[in-house]
């Protein structure tokens, strides 16, 4: 090879460290699930409903007379804040509240965008209107719904993927690998205030795929190797079996990272939020194929030969 970023032979002691990084996880997770149910999550207009508007103009305004004309329309409380650039201006006004149905829910946002509008190009002659969404309180309902079924129903089926192709014990450290993978990464978004919205799903969605492709790997050298090797101690047998594929998981992450870091410097702000959160995704993935996934399944056992079927389960 014309590139090597890991030595061909490696002899790393991952598993010497498990109690530290299942305990460092478990302290983490912990403090996560804290921070989402103290602070939140900043929900973008996806989930929270209301009115955006992004903005253009030839020469830089600043920030505070886009505020004071907004806020002379009375909307409620709105956002505003550059958007990549001075001249480029990201505008969210919350969900509008009217008497009536739904559909004169819908007007009120409607007439409220429309006037928002009207007053900025009034206020700024040769301003643009890149994008405007209008997005109701139920439609924001149903899309947080609608997201967390998505993540849930991604991680049951991982669950049974696992059990049906390896065994229980297999299905119970990749689960626990993908469940630290979501919290942690919910938990990074609550504390840095981030904007989290559709596109974060996404991510998160993406980062269960990627985390259980790079955990499948080892666990696939781990069963080789428990049918090869029958006689060597469990943990120098998963310790080998990560060292095994460690070139493989090192580049394919690198990889990743390099493309991820090129779309979160050039892509614009329209995508930050989604690629920082699948470099997030990819890192913390990685880890946790190791230093989760590999614990776990050497604190719960496993069978040297499942071809005989009766052989008494390998515990550590």
């Amino acid at each position: 090879m014309l590139l090597r970023l890991v030595p061909k032979k490696t002899d790393f002691r991952f598993l010497r460290f498990r109690l530290f990084s299942l305990n460092g996880s478990g302290v983490l997770m912990v403090a996560s699930l804290v921070l989402f149910f103290l602070a939140g999550l900043n929900y973008g207009i996806d989930f929270r409903g209301g009115i955006l508007i992004q903005t253009s103009v030839e020469e830089a305004v600043p920030i505070d007379a886009y505020r004071d004309v907004v806020g002379a329309l009375g909307l409620g409380d709105n956002s505003i804040q550059e958007f990549g650039t001075p001249e480029d201006v990201l505008i969210v006004i919350e969900a509008q509240s009217a008497t009536g149905g739904e559909r004169e829910v819908e007007l009120a946002q409607q007439a409220a965008l429309t006037e928002a509008r009207n007053a900025l190009a009034e206020a700024f002659p040769g301003i643009e209107f890149e994008r405007t969404e209008v997005v109701g309180p139920k439609v924001s309902g149903e899309l947080v719904r609608a997201s967390t079924i998505a993540v849930i129903g991604a991680v049951i089926l991982v669950l049974l993927y696992i059990w049906f192709r390896f065994e229980w014990q297999f299905a119970v450290g990749a689960v626990a690998a993908l469940v630290h993978d979501v919290v942690l990464t919910i938990g990074v978004f609550s504390l840095l205030r981030l904007e989290f919205n559709l596109s974060i799903i996404a991510a998160l969605l993406t980062i269960v795929g990627y985390s259980l492709n790079d955990t499948v790997v080892v666990f696939d050298r781990i069963r080789e190797n428990l049918r090869k090797y029958k006689r060597m101690p469990i943990q120098e047998l998963l310790d080998q079996s990560i060292n095994d594929t460690l070139s493989r998981t090192v580049m394919t992450s690198l990889t990743t990272l390099l493309a991820l870091g090129a779309l979160y410097t050039f892509g614009g702000e329209v995508i930050r939020g989604f690629t920082f959160a699948m470099i997030w995704g990819v890192v913390i993935g990685t880890y946790s194929s190791i230093f989760v996934a590999s614990p776990i399944l050497m604190m719960l056992g496993v069978k040297r030969d499942w071809t005989e079927g009766g052989e008494a389960a390998a515990t550590p």
